[in-house]
């Protein structure tokens, strides 16, 4: 190597001068440095990854969760019968004018001039008075034959005969009413309350697995909005049928149904929806 270039050239080139550089030696102290690099930041990501990964797993099973979700059922829809309106009475036939008889005017035989006969006041001959009526009037009609009709006579129906009303039984248990019973505020208010007091994580406590729980509730609502005889149709598991009705049993009085604007009795049924999903 020239002596001008001693100064300025690296240890390698100084120590490979006029070796030969293609065997392999050479390469491998030229790029030590860089693989060195390399190693140490391959090194530092599998520990990144050991340390975050286990991490990241329980963040996930943290994550799990419980959603609420209430619906109101009721067994039967009610609807209100439409009341028919009642058949109109038949109107009255008309009334038949009974026919007209021919009617010949007596007059009494009188003695005057014949110009001052007038026309209605002369005597009419015997044969044609025999059959006609003799009045005192000149009307013209129908033949008498001795028949004498009477007019119809007027038929009044005597209407529609209404059966007896049966009086209610307000003491029994109704399933469908006017107005159903419900949680004092309305659906927002029993949603609310369930939010507070329902222990939503006893389907993941109880090792259930992502999915949805439903639970149906019924329950009597007595004439002062009193709650008894909670019974639940179906048992998802896990303990959700327990703390369903645990929350029921423990709650506030209801207002109670009405019926024909009286407080009754009323069966209510419920469902509360148990959602484990994993955000």
């Amino acid at each position: 190597m020239e002596i001008n270039r001693i100064l300025s050239a690296d240890i390698l080139d100084i120590i490979f001068d006029g070796r030969n550089k293609l065997y392999g030696a050479y390469e491998l102290r030229k790029t030590y440095k860089k693989r060195l690099l390399e190693a140490l930041l391959i090194t530092a990501a599998i520990c990144v990854l050991a340390v975050e990964i286990p991490q990241l797993f329980f963040k996930v099973k943290a994550k799990e969760t419980t959603q609420l979700f209430v619906r109101d059922v009721s067994l039967e829809e009610f609807k209100k019968e439409e009341k028919k309106a009642e058949p109109l009475p038949p109107p009255p036939p008309p009334k038949q004018e009974p026919p007209k008889i021919e009617i010949s005017k007596f007059t009494p035989p009188l003695i005057v001039k014949d110009e001052e006969v007038k026309e209605e006041d002369q005597v009419k001959e015997i044969a044609k008075l025999e059959d006609t009526k003799i009045g005192t009037i000149n009307q013209e009609g129908s033949k008498d034959e001795g028949i004498i009709s009477a007019p119809p006579t007027e038929m009044k129906g005597t209407g529609i005969v209404e059966a007896p009303k049966q009086e209610e039984d307000y003491d029994k248990i109704y399933t469908k009413v006017e107005i159903p019973a419900e949680f004092p505020g309305g659906i927002t208010a029993w949603q609310c309350y369930l939010e507070r007091n329902l222990n939503q994580d006893i389907p993941i406590q109880n090792g259930a697995p992502f999915g949805k729980y439903v639970v149906t509730l019924t329950f009597i609502v007595d004439k002062n909005g009193a709650i008894s005889d909670v019974k639940a149709e179906n048992d998802p598991g896990y303990g959700t049928k327990e703390e369903a009705i645990r929350v029921i049993q423990r709650g506030p009085n209801w207002i109670p149904a009405v019926q024909n604007g009286r407080n009754v009795i009323y069966r209510h049924i419920q469902n509360i929806v148990f959602v484990v999903a994993q955000e």
